[in-house]
């Protein structure tokens, strides 16, 4: 199955969490926290532990991030676990990776399974997509 929604970023909330050992490198590395709320076929709200390895002067890193998501797919309510990261040059996305991880699902989703994306339209509109299915 398909699900399509979009996104709104609630807060992001950059931590005091560093590599340690401090290891020096050209871009610098950090943790922040985020909640996200979703609409449409993806209906209902993340939880994000977000890490990056990102230059704000050139806008060039990597991210990857770990959602813990509440809420529905297609109306069937539950919650799961998915991670992704995807890497920017600037103002493009490559090296995308998204992944639901298994065995997270609960409720009407419990064994979900499947892959995903996320998109950021030139007018700011963030959607996300899943494909899945449920055990």
């Amino acid at each position: 199955m398909r699900a399509d929604g979009t996104f709104s970023v609630k807060s992001f909330v950059p931590t005091e969490l560093v590599p340690e050992p401090a290891v020096p490198t050209g871009v610098p590395v950090g943790v922040a926290k985020m909640e996200k709320h979703f609409e449409g076929e993806v209906a209902g709200r993340s939880a994000t532990l977000f890490t990056a390895a990102f230059d704000q002067a050139t806008g060039i890193g990597t991210y990857v991030a770990m959602e813990s998501f509440e809420g529905s797919l297609n109306g069937r309510e539950g919650a799961f676990n998915f991670a992704h990261s995807a890497t920017t040059s600037g103002s493009d996305r490559s090296a995308e990776f998204f992944v639901v991880v298994p065995s997270s699902g609960t409720g009407e989703l419990a064994g979900i399974t499947g892959t995903g994306g996320m998109t950021v339209e030139a007018d700011g509109t963030h959607r996300i997509w899943f494909d899945y299915e449920t055990g």
